[in-house]
């Protein structure tokens, strides 16, 4: 019943029209598909996403090499094993690999592989796929999470150079996940009605996430206020608070931060921070400071991290050798949770543990370039990790998560929980 019988990959289409790789795995309880999303702004310690490179076929985005190390080097390896020994397989092509990065098959081919396995192991065990992971982590799942949605986009998921990439919405004064994602889909109508108001049709442009970006709109202070007054529109003032993902990495030229037309040492994005923080209702910063810049993120957590959530993406990249770094230094006291910067379902279970292991929370996340897909809801909610992060609540590609979030709460009745204002007890 568990033995896999075939697999084979297809180039097929993420949310900005570029090509992915989606797998296919048969065993005797059927069919099992999994995608593999991209991302924009990645961090340089990511695990490869192998492309062609060839301009001739989708501006040289191509993944045809991916599919055949699916189809000729994986498939040959894995058909015929166990679907539920999870951790086997995912060694077995960790080392197929070999490389300390996915760099000879790549992470948009391993990856799919081990997500499609996991959902294969499930249905051989009867299981619903959250209730399973839960197994593979070792844990009851319970806990909804907390989202964090995407309401005005900057930097490269908008086109835009030299600004602060994610300005997002967290409803930690919902009772339950389905009222949580409500408020923020009432405040995000509402703040499409200010922005059309204020500028027109070209207000309510729509970045990669699927939150607002508005041209106009460049200064932070001058995002948030709007994203305050939709959330007083919508009737939630209080009960909602504000994320930040600036991805700094991304405005960080030889030790210097370039915001706009302004310019900040590591110290003084430090204290740009601060000063945020002090203005407004913000209860998360992820990639304030560039991925290596490790001075600074650990002054930035001596001064805020007793107040709120310092989240490392680029500086971690679901990778538990840089995460282990970090909790040395003590350089945050969170971590932004992306399978396809690591590679497969064992080692994103691994990294999540080690951050919970050591008090810090861990935030699952999907990538600006999405699928239809909806793991990651599955996922959070098997490790109880109590926060996802997944774009606005608009667009199949996001919302695919938010829906597959729903169906579980409802399937987990009273014995879901979430947690509101007190998700980072949950680390």
């Amino acid at each position: 019943m568990s033995e896999i019988q075939t697999l084979k990959a297809r180039e097929v289409l993420d949310s900005r029209g570029n090509p992915t790789v989606e797998v296919e795995l048969t065993t005797e309880q059927g069919i099992f598909r999994a995608l593999t999303p991209s991302g924009a702004s990645a961090g340089q310690h990511e695990a490869l996403e192998l492309r062609d490179n060839d301009p001739k076929r989708f501006l040289g985005k191509g993944v045809l090499k991916a599919l055949d190390n699916v189809n000729k080097k994986i498939a040959p390896k894995i058909i015929g094993l166990d679907c539920c020994f999870q951790e086997s397989i995912d060694t077995l092509m960790i080392k197929l690999d070999s490389t300390e990065n996915k760099g000879k098959l790549g992470a948009n081919a391993i990856l799919p592989v081990s997500m499609a396995v996991a959902r294969a192991g499930a249905a051989a065990k009867g299981l619903p796929l959250y209730v399973y992971i839960g197994e593979l982590y070792g844990v009851t799942p319970h806990l909804l999470p907390v989202p964090m949605c995407n309401i005005i986009n900057g930097g490269k998921h908008a086109g835009q150079e030299n600004s602060i990439q994610e300005h997002m919405l967290m409803p930690t004064g919902a009772k339950s996940f389905r009222e949580g994602i409500r408020m923020v889909a009432e405040s995000y109508h509402n703040l499409a009605k200010i922005l059309k108001k204020k500028f027109g049709a070209t207000g309510i442009l729509i970045g990669d996430e699927g939150g607002f970006a508005p041209a106009q709109v460049i200064d932070i202070s001058e995002r948030l206020d709007l994203m305050l007054e939709a959330v007083a529109a919508a009737g939630y003032e209080g009960k909602m608070k504000i994320a930040l993902d600036p991805a700094s990495s991304e405005f960080f030229y030889d030790g210097t931060y370039k915001i706009g037309d302004k310019s900040y040492s590591g110290a003084e994005m430090v204290d740009f921070y601060v000063d945020l923080c002090n203005r407004y209702p913000i209860v998360s910063i992820e990639d304030g400071l560039a991925e290596d810049d490790w001075d600074s993120w650990v002054e930035m957590t001596r001064k805020l991290g007793g107040k709120i959530q310092i989240v490392g993406d680029d500086l971690f990249v679901t990778n538990t050798k840089r995460i282990k770094k970090g909790i040395g230094l003590e350089a945050a006291n969170s971590v932004l949770i992306k399978l396809n910067q690591i590679g497969t379902v064992t080692e994103t279970l691994n990294a999540i543990k080690m951050a919970q292991d050591n008090s810090w929370t861990a935030v699952v996340s999907h990538r600006s370039g999405e699928t239809e897909d909806a793991f990651i809801a599955d996922l959070v909610v098997g490790t109880n990790a109590g926060q996802i992060k997944t774009g606005a609540p608009a667009r199949s590609d996001r919302a695919a998560k938010y829906n597959q979030l729903l169906r579980i709460e409802e399937e987990l009745g009273g014995d879901a929980e979430y947690p509101g204002i007190d998700f980072r007890d949950y680390a």
